[in-house]
C-alpha cells in the first residue's frame, strides 16, 4: 500500500475520533458497571480440574462424571482442549476442601486411567494476583510515559499515555461485553498490546518530530496540522502493512489455537486494531491539539505589554 502521494486531511476528522473515543469509553464504563468482568480462578477464589481421557470429550460427558460422584459436584464453567478434545477443564467458584479432591481424583484415575490436575486459588491469592495485574500494567504505562518524554517532550508522552490507557480499557471493555474469562494470559496480552501500541505510536511521533525539524514555518494550528498530515500520511501504509501481519497471526492462533490461549489471541486481536486506531487517529490528534494551545500561549505571552497612558494632572 502507498499513500504517500494522497493527500488525506487526518486531523480536519479530529473532533469525529474524540466523539468516538469518548463513546466508546463511556459504553465501557457502563458494560462494566453492569455485566463486570468474568474473572477466572486466576484472579478470584476458585479450583479448576484438568481432566485427561485417551478419547474425545464433550462437555455434558464431562458434567454427568461430575454428577455421578455426587450432588455438590457441578461445575460452573466447563471447557475443552486438545486435537480431539481430550482435554477438559471443569472451573468451580469456590474452593474444594481436601476429601472433595481425593474424590474426584479417585473417580477420573478409575475411569480415564489418569488422575486429574486440580488447581486451587485462594481468595487471598486472587486478591493479590488482581492486584500485581494492575500494579504491572501502571508501571509500564509509566514508564512508557517517562521515556517518551525524555526522547521527544512532555506533551508526546501524555498523548502517549492516553493513547495506552484508551487501547488497554477498549480491551476490558470488550471481554466485559463478551464475558470472556479474564486470566493471567490476558494481562500478557495487555502488555503486548502496550508494547505494540507505544512502538506504533513512537514511530508516527518521530516522523513528526522530523517533519516539524524541517519545517520553514511553525506559527499555529494550520502549520501543525499540515505536518501531522504529511508525517500520518507517510506512516500509514507501514502501519497497516504491520498490523496486518500481527493480525493474521493472532487470528490464526485465535481459531486454530487451543482453549488455553484462545483468550489471549483474541485479547491481541482486538487490542492490535485498537492501537493502530489510538496512534493514528487519538495520539497524533491529541498532540497537535496540544501543541497549539501552546504555541498560543508563547505568542501571547511574548507580546510586549502596552504602556499604561499617562493621567493628567
Amino acid at each position: 500500500m502507498n499513500f504517500k502521494n494522497r493527500d488525506i486531511d487526518f486531523v480536519k476528522h479530529r473532533k469525529k475520533f474524540f466523539v468516538f473515543s469518548g463513546v466508546s469509553f463511556i459504553l465501557g464504563v457502563i458494560c462494566l458497571l453492569t455485566l463486570g468482568l468474568n474473572l477466572g480462578i486466576d484472579f478470584e477464589s476458585g479450583s479448576r480440574v484438568e481432566v485427561m481421557s485417551p478419547n474425545s470429550l464433550t462437555a455434558e460427558q464431562i458434567a454427568d462424571d461430575f454428577a455421578a460422584i455426587g450432588s455438590g459436584y457441578e461445575p460452573d464453567d466447563i471447557t475443552l482442549a486438545g486435537d480431539s478434545n481430550e482435554l477438559a477443564y471443569a472451573r468451580f467458584i469456590g474452593v474444594l476442601n481436601a476429601d472433595e479432591v481425593a474424590e474426584i481424583q479417585t473417580y477420573f484415575s478409575e475411569k480415564y486411567g489418569s488422575e486429574p490436575n486440580i488447581s486451587t486459588v485462594s481468595p487471598t491469592v486472587g486478591q493479590e494476583l488482581a492486584r500485581n495485574a494492575i500494579i504491572s500494567v501502571l508501571i509500564a504505562s509509566l514508564g512508557i510515559c517517562i521515556y517518551v518524554s525524555f526522547r521527544f517532550e512532555f506533551l508526546y508522552g501524555v498523548a502517549a499515555i492516553v493513547a495506552l490507557l484508551h487501547d488497554a480499557f477498549f480491551i476490558i471493555a470488550v471481554f466485559s461485553l463478551l464475558q470472556i474469562e479474564v486470566n493471567v494470559p490476558f494481562i500478557a496480552a495487555v502488555l503486548t498490546v502496550v508494547g505494540y501500541s507505544i512502538n506504533d505510536t513512537i514511530v508516527t511521533f518521530d516522523r513528526i518530530r522530523e517533519n516539524l525539524k524541517y519545517a520553514k514555518r511553525v506559527k499555529g494550528f494550520d502549520d501543525l496540522a499540515k505536518i501531522v498530515n504529511k508525517s500520518l500520511v507517510q506512516t500509514l501504509a507501514r502501519s497497516i502493512n504491520t498490523v496486518l501481519t500481527v493480525l493474521f497471526a493472532a487470528a490464526a492462533i485465535c481459531v486454530f489455537g487451543g482453549e488455553a490461549i484462545r483468550s489471549f489471541a483474541f485479547a491481541l486481536l482486538v487490542g492490535l486494531v485498537a492501537g493502530t486506531y489510538s496512534s493514528m487517529f487519538l495520539a497524533a490528534q491529541l498532540w497537535v491539539v496540544w501543541k497549539a494551545k501552546q504555541l498560543e500561549k508563547k505568542k501571547f505571552s511574548s507580546r510586549p505589554s502596552q504602556p499604561e497612558e499617562e493621567l493628567g494632572p
